[in-house]
């Protein structure tokens, strides 16, 4: 068995059944019967014995929750490594992949073969900590061990991770500029720097843009550039009529992570190339 996931239970005002805390304390979300079936299968323990149905919790034990080696899934794909250390990794995306979800080939599941487990007493299955569309290429941040996990998912809440996109949009646009359009009634901020613009036939102009997102909406950037009338090029969601390129995907890419690390406090920064398709419309 492989441990997946532990979780320190905080004291407790009274006592409650294992399978109704469990569940969602665990990133994988499982569900009530999920967590009930993993536990008949001898795959959760608490403080290091196998955990029954019966067990009640009553504060301050630790949760583990193990995969039956026969069950994981391993998706056989290379993916780029950019940066590694016992604790976390970052690695490339390619767009047209999914990062995690029912699927079977997605990026949680080729990061066992690409990935070294951790030498960390709670070394877990590496796991993304943050999520990239499906249509979008770029750098993604992995967690190797319980303790980074929960540490990561605290600098994206603090927004002290810092990420930069960049994009190819349609038409003219502001050299420079701020985008603060809601999304689902929350607040959103998008920092955008247009870095080079071609003329073209079919879409007037092109344009090489940079954008520093704030906030972390869903869709945010591909929302925000639609909103000003410049779409990004290849989108299929929010586009001008007329306009759709086909065959080539969405011309986003997220180019660079920078954060403290956690536990060295090392500034990390890791950047990657554009893709071959942004360097075809701007060669220079």
């Amino acid at each position: 068995m492989q441990l997946i996931e532990s979780h320190k239970v905080p004291a407790l005002e009274k006592s409650i059944r294992l399978q109704d805390y469990g569940i969602g304390i665990f990133s994988t979300n499982l569900t009530k019967s999920g967590l009930k079936k993993a536990i008949k299968k001898g795959l959760v323990f608490v403080d290091g014995k196998i955990a029954t149905t019966a067990l009640y919790i009553i504060g301050n034990e630790t949760i583990e929750f193990f995969q039956s080696e026969e069950n994981r899934k391993e998706f056989d794909f290379d993916l780029k490594v950019l940066f590694e250390d016992d604790i976390l990794a970052v690695i490339y995306k390619p767009a047209g992949i999914l990062v995690s979800g029912n699927s079977f080939a997605t990026i949680d599941n080729a990061l066992f073969q690409n990935i070294k487990k951790s030498t960390q007493t709670d070394a877990v299955k590496p796991r993304p900590v943050h999520r990239l569309d499906y249509p979008t290429s770029g750098l993604l941040l992995i967690g190797k061990t319980n303790s980074s996990i929960i540490a990561l998912n605290k600098l994206f809440e603090n927004k002290e991770i810092q990420k930069t996109y960049h994009a190819v949009s349609i038409g003219k646009m502001e050299s420079q500029g701020t985008i603060k359009l809601p999304i689902d009634d929350k607040k959103s901020l998008t920092h955008f720097k247009v870095l080079k613009t071609v003329t073209s036939e079919r879409f007037g102009f092109l344009n090489l843009v940079k954008l520093s997102p704030k906030t972390g909406r869903k869709h945010q950037l591909r929302k925000h550039l639609a909103s000003l009338g410049n779409p990004i090029l290849g989108d299929k969601e929010y586009y001008l009529d007329n306009l759709i390129l086909n065959g080539k995907g969405l011309y986003l890419h997220a180019s660079t992570l920078e954060f403290v690390h956690p536990f060295t406090k090392e500034n990390i920064c890791v950047s990657e190339n554009l893709p071959k398709k942004f360097k075809k419309i701007f060669p220079h």
